[in-house]
């Protein structure tokens, strides 16, 4: 579209009608062609197609691309440096650190690139408790970026409640806008950039929606463990008598389609708060995986790909008939799907409840050697967490092949992480003793042999083991302890082949299954170098040991 052509949009009538007081001036943003301001679905809805942005699917969903990038920028995200940061964030591979010159010269270039352009604004809240509740502004150069917005935050409740707000954090995110590495001090022209100190975030040369949800989640884990609040990378659901389970993870290890339950009420697909009150979601909508999606395995989230209102990300369409093909991963692995949480039919709507009785850490082991479930006392909960231990499954990143990545992301989300790894496993420790939590380890990779060889163990069979372990029914069988790792690993368990939970008897050469498994357990022991300085020596000895191959003989 020319921006420069005086052409009405759909919205045009309607785009300040639900404006806030506190104007786009606060943010140096001025000479705008058109900012529209909190506009509704339907509405965006009609800009997305008018601007030529997306395609109307069959039943309703709209398709997108995001263009050069299919997933998270990783390496291009930075912090800048400041007072209230220099000694607050743990500075490295994730935490770049980026100077305040630079951010407010980037801005200055950003704010004039917007001038004589449409922008569009959603004003919006991270944290469905009342208590920590954040009020953000997301301006945005793409309508569909606009609705992602709103369906993944939780919205005012009023007119007049638009009119009153006033953001603690801004993100604005242009695309189209790309920096100069020479000039700017970025790596390349996509960036991410948070400046705490100025409450404001700059994404550009990316339109891959997940950046603006990842941004805020990054916000919210610097900020509330000044509160004492947990910020976790999990979902989480909760039972018919109240008890609450948290499920930590990675992208692709399956936190979104085991939290969706249909025998429980789903809190949260991804980002949580556990707070004296209990845990809280920041978001109010999900953003899911959709490759090869069925509905025999995700029927919830299968659903919501065929609503009004989903947006979905690079998955290719039937130009005749407009049909989704989920199983195209011609653009992507990592397509996606954005939507309310209330398409969820058993989504809890407070969005809240109590403290967990189970916290779940999964991790898709692509060695294929770890059991499918096993159960942790509080230092081996500690190590594992600080560990995060997993594989990047294909897409989730940029520059991630088809082959599974074995990769150890501190807390389970070590690239949104700002803080030290050893300032929230205080946390954690501090609330599982607390509130006297089971934690297990469940494993969603491989079994029978590694990736390439093995298998991914069947969906049905972590369901059972899940649904054991929430329900108490794993607390009444025998367990043996596991000679590398020493958690405690169920010998039954109604559902599931007895083989399975013990991974050995699953390859063909019992001594190669052995020799991978300390192979592995020398990885951890490696990788936990890194945090040994700041750990207790109880957490410490609590990872592996080293196997003598002669016992597996």
């Amino acid at each position: 579209m020319n921006i420069y052509l005086d052409v009405t949009s759909p919205a045009a009538k309607e785009a300040l009608q639900n404006a806030s007081d506190y104007g786009l001036e606060n943010h140096g943003l001025y000479r705008l062609r058109r900012a529209y301001w909190n506009l509704t679905t339907a509405a965006l809805y009609e800009e997305v197609i008018h601007r030529s942005e997306g395609k109307l699917a069959h039943l309703g969903p709209l398709i997108v691309n995001t263009g050069k990038h299919t997933a998270r920028a990783a390496a291009d995200k930075f912090v800048v440096r400041e007072q209230t940061t220099e000694d607050n964030v743990w500075w490295g591979v994730y935490n770049r650190p980026f100077s305040a010159l630079n951010f407010s010269m980037l801005l200055s270039r950003m704010q004039g690139f917007l001038q004589g352009r449409d922008v569009f604004v959603q004003d919006c809240f991270a944290g469905a408790d009342p208590e920590y509740r954040m009020p953000i502004r997301i301006v945005t150069e793409k309508a569909w970026h606009s609705l992602f917005v709103r369906n993944m935050f939780i919205l005012p409740r009023s007119i007049e409640e638009m009119k009153r707000h006033i953001p603690d954090f801004t993100i604005i995110a242009v695309p189209s806008f790309h920096a100069s590495p020479l000039v700017d001090g970025t790596r390349t022209e996509t960036f991410i950039i948070i400046n705490f100190a100025q409450k404001l975030a700059l994404i550009g040369g990316s339109a891959y929606g997940g950046e603006i949800k990842k941004t805020i989640f990054t916000l919210l884990n610097f900020l509330l463990p000044f509160e004492n609040v947990m910020p976790m990378h999990c979902s989480a659901n909760v039972g018919p008598d109240g008890d609450v389970a948290l499920f930590f993870g990675l992208s692709g290890t399956g936190k979104t389609t085991l939290s969706a339950d249909p025998t429980r009420r789903l809190i949260g697909d991804d980002e949580h708060g556990w707070s004296d009150n209990g845990v809280f979601n920041f978001e109010a909508g999900c953003y899911a995986k959709v490759i090869r999606l069925s509905s025999e395995a995700e029927p919830q989230i299968y659903a919501a790909t065929r609503r009004f209102g989903t947006i979905l990300e690079n998955v290719t369409l039937d130009n005749r008939f407009r049909r989704l093909d989920l199983d195209d991963d011609i653009i992507t692995e990592n397509t996606r799907g954005a939507y309310p949480l209330d398409y969820i039919d058993n989504a809890l709507p407070e969005k809240m409840a109590g403290h967990p009785k189970n916290v779940v850490f999964l991790t898709c082991d692509a060695s294929g050697v770890m059991p499918p479930i096993s159960r942790l006392n509080v230092d081996r909960a500690l190590y594992h967490f600080i560990s995060g231990y997993t594989s990047k499954i294909a897409g989730t990143e940029i520059g991630l092949g088809i082959e599974p990545e074995i990769t150890f992301s501190t807390c389970f989300g070590a690239p949104f992480m700002v803080r030290r790894p050893e300032a929230y496993a205080e946390l954690l420790k501090a609330k599982l003793i607390r509130h006297r939590v089971e934690t297990w380890l469940v494993n969603t990779g491989w079994t029978g042999g590694p990736f390439g060889i093995g298998k991914r163990i069947s969906i049905h069979h972590t369901r059972a083991l899940l649904n054991a372990a929430l329900s108490g029914a794993l607390q009444k069988v025998q367990y043996r302890q596991d000679p590398v790792f020493g958690f405690d690993v169920p010998m039954t368990c109604e559902g599931v082949p007895s083989d399975i939970l013990e991974p050995a008897n699953t390859w063909g050469n019992r001594e190669e299954y052995f020799k991978k498994y300390d192979a592995l357990a020398a990885r951890f022991i490696e990788n936990f170098k890194l945090f040994s300085a700041g750990c207790p020596r109880n957490i410490i000895e609590a990872g592996p040991k080293r196997y003598s191959l002669k016992a597996a003989r």
